[in-house]
């Protein structure tokens, strides 16, 4: 086995998974970190590459690995899931300022889809949080989870079926109270 030199490697490689970074999260210093992690973990393990030949490949997995992982962890930031008609009101309420009710009936939504999608399985949480949170395609979702695209359209008919299942059940238990 020869000796690698890392700098070499990086000086050869970074664009390429900069890029593939990106693909992953949109979001240029997004993926300059994922790539700098990316590397991290590649100098501690320089030493262990039998093959160089197939060193771009490990490094490109290994990349969008990371950037799967950093998705991962982001979608335990707080987020709600709307669709555009009430993002709209979401929107002319920050604009308009509408009165306290209607302000706290909003909040009070944004909170019940957040706990109703804690209910979901992690497959549907996963996939709900690709297409909503970071506006992924279908197609995108299933190369990140490798999975396919139609499971990945089914796991999302489910996942907001499900969702709309539970919020409706919420809405039914606090009109009888």
């Amino acid at each position: 086995m020869s000796t690698i030199d890392f700098n070499q490697v990086y000086t050869e490689y970074a664009n390429r998974l900069l890029h593939i970074a990106f693909r992953y999260t949109h979001d240029w210093l997004w993926a300059e970190d994922i790539v700098q992690e990316a590397f991290l973990k590649v100098f501690k393990k320089i030493d262990t590459i039998e093959d160089i030949n197939k060193l771009g490949a490990w490094l490109s997995t290994l990349t969008a690995r990371t950037a799967i992982d950093f998705l991962r962890s982001e979608k335990s930031n707080r987020w709600i899931v709307v669709d555009s008609a009430q993002m709209e009101l979401i929107m002319n309420h920050r604009i308009n300022q509408v009165n306290t009710e209607e302000s706290v009936s909003i909040r009070l939504f944004q909170e019940d889809v957040d706990s109703s999608m804690e209910s979901l399985s992690k497959e549907f949480q996963e996939v709900l949080t690709f297409k909503v949170k970071y506006g992924l395609k279908e197609n995108e979702i299933a190369r990140l989870l490798g999975i396919k695209p139609a499971t990945v359209k089914t796991r999302l008919y489910r996942a907001r079926k499900q969702l709309k299942q539970t919020l409706a059940k919420k809405e039914i238990a606090v009109s009888t109270l």
